[in-house]
């Protein structure tokens, strides 16, 4: 909205409420919890010891961040004040683009969840490439036209989001338990289950349940449509937090109490789950139900995370590194439209490169490889920047790590190799992969042509001075 000197400034709409599902939804997405599951009980390890190696790092780093420096932009201000322009560009630019794979990822998830709506009619379509990118296009399309009126609708589709992800949740811990209660659990969990394998190909999986983590660091690209930051996003980050570890580890259990992990697949794993228990239980009925919110609930990441990635082309624009018209506001809604557009626009050219040449899961898989990489670039930004802020003097309203510089230091070098390791990781293809070779190819090249075009962008724009 413009203000007395008629310059536009985004509405502070989001309060501790909004923030604590915005966290939710952006936190935590039941696809992992089914992969969790399909790799049975040695992931509940796992998870723990994501959340000590990594969450806790970003959680606190990005609290603290925030409260240094509570401009909107995030990453990409704590970047650039750290190392200078071409990092914080280049951080910026690889956050925006990591959106790109994990939109028509996490929306061939909905996808796939949906089916179960129509009941066996509709099942047939789960190999359907046709199906699921009708889907994802469609559910991006109508997710940018929300956030481009601007985030007062827009948050209502995140929240929904938020609450679609919870009662799923809690329904498949209530027919978990049940399904344990009356018939007993169908998996066994003792010491040589729950302890990880160090075979290559079941490594790499631990990158994606450390991905699966990430998202805390979204709302602070919005921080001056906050209320009261420096108070609102610590508290919110912390309970959102909470949820989140509650709904990833509670959820994998209730599945594998109810399924054996060879029958759960990555893509239905959460309906699997809960229609195999439904039926046990006469209650069928809750079936479509589910599957509706578990859609709902993906639909709604995609769009938070559309809303947040879109400002970091704001940010960028502003400062003349990429186009001017990412940093225009819509004249109405306050809102960077062009960079929403934009993100959509390259975000369907996705959809259609990572189908291409393989089945349904293999698009899917290296959708999410390729977005594990991409983001966790930015990562390594941020947990650097951490270390460098640490020479800077703070004032009484900062936060600070609990333990001071050396346990910020500590906290943030532990991330840093987390971050690293999941990259390395990440290009190991899935054990189930027809085309090893093609699936490299793709995450590996679409990495570096996304690295180069940024790198290029930068060094153009700064040769002719537009910066």
């Amino acid at each position: 909205m413009p203000n007395a000197n008629g310059e536009i400034r985004p509405i502070r709409a989001m309060g501790l409420r909004d923030l604590i599902l915005f966290y939710v939804v952006t936190g935590i997405s039941l696809r992992w919890i089914a992969s969790a599951a399909a790799a049975g009980p040695s992931s509940i390890v796992i998870w723990i010891g994501a959340l000590f190696a990594f969450y806790l790092p970003l959680t606190f780093s990005v609290t603290e961040l925030t409260s240094r420096y509570p401009h909107e932009g995030g990453l990409y201000v704590w970047t650039k004040h750290a190392f200078g322009d071409f990092s914080g560009f280049m951080c910026a630019w690889m956050y925006w683009t990591c959106n790109l794979p994990y939109f028509p990822s996490v929306l061939y998830f909905a996808a796939a969840n949906a089916l179960y709506i129509g009941g066996n009619q509709w099942l047939g379509l789960s190999k359907s490439p046709a199906f699921f990118m009708i889907f994802a296009c469609s559910a991006l399309l109508l997710s940018t036209i929300l956030h481009i009126v601007g985030l007062n609708v827009g948050k209502w589709l995140n929240n929904a989001g938020a609450v679609g992800m919870w009662v799923p949740i809690a329904l498949l811990m209530a027919m978990g338990i049940l399904a344990w209660w009356r018939f007993g659990s169908v998996t066994q969990f003792n010491a040589t289950t729950l302890i990880p394998t160090t075979r290559l190909p079941d490594m790499a999986f631990w990158s994606v349940l450390t991905f699966a983590l990430s998202g805390s660091e979204a709302a602070s690209f919005m921080a001056e449509e906050i209320k009261d930051p420096r108070r609102t996003m610590p508290r919110g980050l912390f309970v959102g937090g909470l949820f989140v570890a509650i709904g990833y580890i509670g959820g994998t259990i209730a599945i594998l109490l109810a399924v054996p992990s060879s029958k759960v697949t990555g893509l239905q794993g959460i309906m699997q789950a809960i229609a195999l228990s439904a039926q046990h239980f006469g209650g069928l009925g809750i079936v479509p139900l589910a599957a509706m919110l578990i859609a709902l609930s993906n639909v709604g990441a995609a769009g938070a995370f559309l809303a947040a990635g879109a400002r970091l082309p704001f940010v960028a624009g502003i400062d003349r590194y990429l186009p001017a018209a990412f940093g225009r506001l819509h004249t109405r809604w306050g809102t960077p439209y062009v960079a929403l557009l934009t993100q959509t626009g390259v975000a369907l050219v996705f959809v259609i490169l990572g189908q291409a040449g393989t089945s349904v899961k293999g698009a899917y898989d290296v959708m999410v490889s390729l977005a594990v990489i991409t983001y966790f670039i930015p990562f390594q930004y941020l947990f650097a920047a951490m270390i460098w802020a640490q020479r800077e003097p703070v004032g009484p309203e900062v936060f600070r790590v609990p333990g001071g510089k050396p346990a910020a230091v500590a906290l943030a070098v532990v991330g840093f190799s987390t971050t690293t390791v999941a990259i390395f990781l990440s290009l190991v293809p899935a054990a189930d992969e027809p085309n090893k070779p093609l699936a490299v190819a793709k995450v590996l090249g679409l990495t570096l042509v996304l690295l180069a075009i940024g790198a290029w962008l930068y060094s153009s724009r700064k040769s002719r001075g537009k910066y």
